[in-house]
């Protein structure tokens, strides 16, 4: 179900399908997807990442530059903060004569986080975790920019390696909306594929639908690459969209992530 910009709510693919992709994501998720895989940051690393998102549908396009920070606090476990700014030039309705443009611009709304690996493997060889967020409404909510309430995640992660190239990773959570909003229920499948040493394809299929509700759920598929042409740092870049026809038409990410390595013993 799309949420209009005339009822004074924001579309549903943008509130948390691409706040996944561009903001949260950079919590707990590898870029350039929004499917998390169970690996957290090694102990006594952290990683800085930043990136560029963007989507685009009929009345609405929205854009994002999320920072984010992750670091490796005990043994399988992370936590990590992401923010960052955000613009949008939508459609919207006029009283007198018909329609406008609107162009607003700000801050994201602020994100913490943490995941843990708390099993691998299992006897099938898969990788566990459980992944929690906190999203605190720091956008404007005036300039529906954010929605002016804390939403919280809850997510259980299954990573599965087939080989010494393919990755496959399995996502199902649950989004609890702040305020009037229904929860959400979210799920996605991934999978990563090495082509050289430094190239790295990805893809993924992940939904998300409204509990209580006869809304369809808003479905979106994501591919791109990873190159790493040095063990501390990535680029990454990917295009998407929606599979259903409520969500955006369009997606694009760029990104880079850097490692620290603040541990003096590790080589």
């Amino acid at each position: 179900m799309t949420i209009r910009k005339s009822q004074g709510r924001t579309p549903l693919w943008r509130m948390v399908g691409l706040a996944t992709l561009a903001t949260v994501g950079t919590v707990w998720a590898g870029r350039p997807l929004t499917v998390d895989d169970a690996d957290p940051v090694d102990v006594g690393q952290i990683e800085a990442e930043a990136g560029f998102a963007f989507a685009s549908e009929p009345g609405l396009q929205h854009g994002d530059l999320p920072v984010g920070l992750t670091a490796g606090l005990f043994p399988g476990f992370e936590a990590g903060v992401a923010w960052g700014s955000q613009f949008e030039r939508r459609k919207e309705p006029q009283e007198s004569n018909g329609w406008s443009h609107v162009h607003e611009s700000g801050l994201s709304d602020l994100t913490v986080g943490a995941k843990w690996q708390f099993l691998n493997p299992c006897p099938l060889g898969a990788r566990h975790a459980l992944a929690i967020s906190l999203t605190l409404p720091t956008a404007d909510k005036e300039r529906a920019l954010s929605s002016g309430h804390t939403d919280s995640d809850l997510t259980w992660i299954v990573s599965r390696s087939l080989g010494d190239a393919l990755g496959l990773h399995l996502n199902i959570g649950l989004t609890r909306i702040g305020g009037p909003d229904p929860s959400l229920l979210h799920y996605g499948l991934a999978a990563d594929y090495q082509l050289s040493d430094s190239l790295q394809w990805v893809g993924e299929l992940f939904a998300e639908r409204e509990l209580m509700s006869d809304g369809e759920a808003v479905a979106q598929f994501n591919t791109g690459l990873r190159w790493t042409p040095w063990e501390y740092l990535t680029l990454d870049a990917s295009v998407g969209s929606a599979m259903t026809h409520e969500g955006p038409d369009v997606t694009a990410t760029l990104g880079v992530t850097v490692v620290f390595d603040l541990n003096p013993s590790n080589p």
